[in-house]
């Protein structure tokens, strides 16, 4: 509900002569939504501009230039209505978020474990175990889980020749969250994304995501059994981090005294 009804304000706009989606990379980021409440207040293109952040890639010219257009009094009664919808919604899912995470209080580490898995977020995690928990006993071994979750292959086979089968019924929430996870993950810096570009280019986009899927379906099996938190055998997470924070931790060693300064 939420997509439909930022796609319908896109429409809105464009359909004004506002063309922000071509200048900015997300219409609803903070200063965007600036811009867009302040065009439905009336305002000037020029006092729009001043709204806008500094950190945008696109030129004030081109942003100026995509803010000439020609808002109605219609167009400007519907933006503002939609607008309050799409902010309530917000609003709605931050409370059921909020809901979620505090019904999970006493499995607070089998969420941070889940969330060292590339492609899984926090609300990714929450699902994730509101499902199938934190007790893996439950089901006894990897592939009883996949099979449950209904991300294992079919088993189509006839006279010794083993022909093409689809995955089997199972957990619709499980395997719908995973599916989201998987498309995440293809993107990431780990194996992951190898594993995805090896199957795509022979079985398509749908089945490699599947796979992958199940593959990190597993993963989440051997964590939560062991406890541990994702190592991957691609990427040393732990150095990139050292790495991008040293300059930071050492400033702020040298401040408290645990440093001496070398100035």
């Amino acid at each position: 509900m939420l997509a439909s009804e930022k796609n319908r304000l896109h429409k809105v706009l464009t359909d004004g002569g506002i063309r922000l989606g071509v200048v900015v990379s997300d219409i609803h980021g903070q200063s965007a939504r600036a811009m867009i409440k302040a065009l439905i207040q009336g305002a000037t293109p020029q006092e729009v501009l001043s709204l806008a952040s500094h950190r945008l890639k696109a030129s004030r010219e081109e942003i100026l230039d995509a803010l000439q257009g020609d808002l109605s009094a219609c167009h400007r009664f519907v933006l503002d209505e939609v607008m309050h919808h799409i902010e309530a919604l917000e609003a709605q899912i931050a409370r059921f978020d909020t809901r979620l995470l505090d019904g999970l209080a006493l499995q607070q580490h089998a969420l941070a474990l889940l969330q060292t898995l590339p492609g899984v977020d926090t609300i990714g995690a929450a699902l994730l175990l509101v499902e199938i928990g934190d007790d893996m006993k439950a089901f006894g071994s990897a592939d009883r889980l996949a099979s449950w979750a209904g991300l294992c292959p079919g088993n189509n086979e006839s006279a010794g020749k083993r022909k093409s089968g689809r995955t089997r019924k199972g957990n619709p929430y499980v395997r719908r969250v995973l599916c989201e996870c998987a498309h995440a993950a293809s993107r990431t810096q780990c194996a992951l994304p190898t594993k995805f570009q090896n199957l795509v280019v022979r079985r398509g986009h749908k089945r490699s995501i599947i796979a992958l899927a199940h593959k990190m379906l597993r993963i989440i099996y051997f964590m939560l059994s062991r406890g541990t938190y994702y190592r991957d055998t691609a990427t040393d997470y732990e150095a990139l981090s050292v790495q991008r924070n040293a300059a930071r931790w050492i400033k702020k060693l040298i401040k408290f005294g645990f440093l001496p300064d070398p100035a």
